[in-house]
């Protein structure tokens, strides 16, 4: 049994394509795409939701969060994300899980598309290119070395906008679409401002490689030095809470997924013959430039000393392109070469691929379903516990928790103002992750994480201590919590308790 294609090859071997995708072409990037939201799940309010989701929120509906907002805020400052859903939001009149859903898929949508445009760029085959985009669509929850990303996150965040639209800044690029592909990349600027630092040195490092060393100076426009407060003992308790700021801190297996992708592009520049496949080897050549520019630049601030106040700055996340266009072009070659029109050959490489990605998000998410739809029944007990707090406290509650919450048995990393939709005293979760960001706020996530030392032998006097220095009039426990607490609600996992 053959997959059927159709090329129409010109003398260098790559096909003449149309500017736009065919129908079939889009019915089945559609489909790809569905069978990847099936593959890696969906948690609309779990990790790094906590950050952005707030942020969505408090635009609809500016009484939330009347305390603490600016753990959230800080990043919802930088970024059109928040206007740009809570306007779809208002716009579409659905509920906001729905529509979040929306952007999740769409994203992937987009990430997959572009991957297609710049895959039939480079090959003849549309087969080839069919291979490298599915490799992609399999691979979306691999994690992406040290940097603590995924290719693509199992929720919308601005950085599910900002890897789509670089994608397709780039693919606009591959094909002189200039005009688009600023578009694009003013786009991705617009809604990650740090992600929009990878595409422009990549684009710079593809357009013009025996220049680069002329324009470093740009990078550092986009970052003056305002943003960089020198580091203070609270800031580098967060770093170490972040090990994968700083390469010092990487395990051997995390060195080992940021070397082997430079090899492995050295060795496909090395087996390649120039121009049989479009722009494919400047591409290759602007990757390895690329990945080790930022290289040298992780290395640099993980000196001990003044460098070190650049670590927000995260260099390394430029894995995140190099890992999507490697599988796309590694997996392409893989279609050419070995794969072909064979569908015995397709189902023996990606069902059990796709079998194992759906596995471990499985067991990341051992106490949730795997797709949380907005209208469905949590399955969670820590969610359910977040949604009654949703609906049945005011608006100006002021919660604590465990600072640790989302690392507790059965929470499976849910945030809590994505969901309860309340105010909460600093978590060192992805609280600390903004304060890794924002190294301004440092102290006063300290202060507050250290206000709980010893939470889980809290007593009574202890909540009415947090009450009395912070207003905080509601706190969240595990079982079987504290005696002498009003609690008005509890399940297996959590009880939901009033501070008189």
């Amino acid at each position: 049994m053959t997959l059927p294609v159709v090329t129409s090859q010109s003398s260098n071997g790559v096909d003449h394509l149309p500017q736009h995708s065919s129908m079939r072409d889009l019915l089945l990037l559609a489909a790809l795409t569905v069978g990847a939201v099936l593959i890696h799940g969906y948690h609309g309010s779990a990790e790094d939701a906590e950050i952005y989701l707030p942020g969505v929120l408090k635009h609809l509906n500016p009484a939330l969060f009347p305390t603490n907002t600016q753990f959230f805020a800080s990043h919802a400052g930088m970024t059109i994300f928040p206007t740009l859903v809570s306007g779809s939001i208002r716009l579409l009149h659905l509920p906001v899980g729905t529509v979040l859903l929306f952007w999740y898929i769409a994203t992937i949508f987009a990430l997959l598309l572009a991957c297609f445009r710049i895959a039939r760029l480079c090959f003849g085959a549309s087969s080839a290119a069919w291979c490298g985009v599915t490799m992609v669509a399999s691979l979306l929850t691999l994690p992406v070395a040290g940097t603590a990303l995924y290719i693509m996150d199992q929720y919308v965040t601005s950085r599910s906008f900002s890897t789509a639209a670089s994608m397709l800044a780039l693919a606009s690029v591959l094909q002189r679409r200039y005009l688009a592909a600023g578009i694009w990349g003013g786009f991705t600027a617009a809604v990650h401002p740090l992600m929009s630092v990878f595409l422009a040195v990549l684009v710079v490092l593809l357009l013009f490689v025996e220049w680069v060393d002329h324009w470093k100076p740009l990078l550092f426009a986009f970052l003056p030095l305002s943003l960089f407060p020198p580091v203070s003992q609270a800031y580098r308790r967060v770093m170490q809470a972040h090990p994968y700021f700083l390469l010092t801190n990487w395990a051997w297996y995390e060195w080992l997924g940021m070397l082997a992708p430079l090899a492995i592009l050295a060795a496909i520049l090395i087996v390649l013959r120039r121009g049989r496949h479009g722009p494919m080897v400047p591409l290759l050549k602007a990757l390895v430039a690329f990945e080790v520019f930022f290289l040298g630049w992780a290395f640099v601030i993980s000196l001990p000393g003044p460098m070190e106040r650049f670590s927000e700055i995260q260099p390394m996340r430029c894995l995140l392109l190099v890992y999507i266009l490697l599988f796309l072009l590694g997996g392409c070659l893989v279609g050419e070469r070995i794969l072909r029109r064979r569908a015995w050959r397709w189902a023996v490489l990606f069902v059990p691929l796709s079998a194992g990605m759906a596995l471990a998000q499985v067991q990341l998410f051992p106490d949730s379903r795997h797709l949380e739809w907005p209208w469905g029944s949590p399955g969670n007990s820590w969610v359910e516990g977040f949604e009654w707090i949703r609906t049945n406290t005011p608006q100006s509650a002021y919660f604590a928790l465990d600072p640790d919450y989302e690392r507790l048995p059965g929470e499976d990393v849910h945030g809590f103002r994505a969901i309860a939709q309340r105010s909460m005293l600093a978590d060192n979760g992805k609280d600390s992750g903004a304060v890794s960001m924002f190294p301004a706020l440092a102290g006063e996530w300290s202060e507050q994480v250290e206000a709980r030392r010893g939470w889980k032998q809290f007593e009574r006097a202890d909540f009415e201590r947090l009450k009395a220095r912070y207003l905080v009039d509601w706190v969240v426990l595990e079982q079987p919590g504290t005696r002498g607490l009003n609690c008005p609600y509890q399940n297996d996992r959590i009880l939901v308790c009033r501070v008189d």
